[in-house]
């Protein structure tokens, strides 16, 4: 029990960090587990990867809970019209992928849940964050803050999150990478990615726990409980980081990491194959 203890901390770690920054936290789970292996059942597994987001989602929710709450006392009607706004835009931001999820999520589980997906992922998604960094560089964004944010640039943010269904892609890189092509700021395009993930996450944890069939042994309870805690307090951190990263950096760090990582991925699973 101990060792598997040790394994969810580490997966965690991995999660609150991989969540939030472009580099798909899906992915990671699953390199890190090809080395670790989590000595659970198979169907456990793969609905402890996605609920473990619960604790990573739960940060989000805690850093910008005034700003999303629309009956805090602080706030005018205005501003309180304005907090509805955003809940609004994420309802149709989210449909896209809430809907083919739905559809899909067995057959995308059966078919690219895989070291190959995962690698080549890294490496396309990697490439296109520094080929759009280097095409927006001169270029001012027309979506400067979320009452800019029309619904139509929502839509297409909604669609560009469809891609991250594929496991490498990451989520938060999908959104990311299509706000900023459809004129977003980069803090309004993150912000707007965590945002989003809090009706997404949610979704696709209920989703998981009913096929699993909310049924666990008291071992299963505990490990996942712990990782999603480590999740939820690595988040902090993270989210916390890319926020202040982004004011004077852009993402192409990011992409030279997926690139290297994927290349790195796809060699030594090639030898070992």
């Amino acid at each position: 029990m101990l060792i598997e203890l040790l394994k969810v901390i580490l997966l965690g770690i991995v999660e609150g960090i991989t969540e939030w920054l472009p580099i798909s936290s899906t992915g990671h789970m699953i390199l890190v587990d090809e080395f670790i292996k989590l000595n659970v059942t198979p169907e456990f597994k793969e609905m402890f990867f996605v609920v473990i987001q619960l604790g990573a989602i739960l940060a989000v929710v805690l850093l910008y809970f005034n700003k999303l709450n629309p009956f805090a006392r602080n706030k005018d009607k205005l501003e309180k019209r304005e907090t509805m706004s955003i809940w609004f835009k994420v309802i149709v931001g989210i449909v896209p992928a809430g809907v083919l999820g739905v559809l899909f999520d067995d057959w995308l589980d059966a078919h690219f849940y895989n070291y190959l997906t995962v690698a080549i992922t890294l490496i396309v998604y990697g490439i296109l964050f520094i080929i759009v960094e280097n095409n927006n560089k001169d270029k001012l964004p027309r979506i400067r803050n979320f009452k800019e944010l029309d619904y139509k640039t929502v839509l297409g943010i909604g669609f560009f999150q469809v891609l991250a269904l594929i496991p490498g892609t990451s989520r938060s890189g999908a959104t990311i990478i299509g706000a900023i092509l459809l004129g977003t700021s980069r803090s309004v395009a993150a912000e707007f990615s965590f945002f989003l993930s809090i009706p997404v996450m949610f979704g696709a944890s209920l989703l998981k726990m009913r096929k699993f069939g909310f049924i666990f042994t008291s071992e299963e309870l505990i490990l996942l409980i712990v990782g999603m805690v480590v999740a939820f307090l690595v988040s902090v951190v993270a989210i916390k980081f890319l926020m202040k990263y982004i004011k004077n950096n852009d993402f192409k760090a990011f992409g030279w990491y997926r690139i290297i990582l994927g290349a790195i991925v796809l060699g030594y699973f090639l030898v070992l194959g």
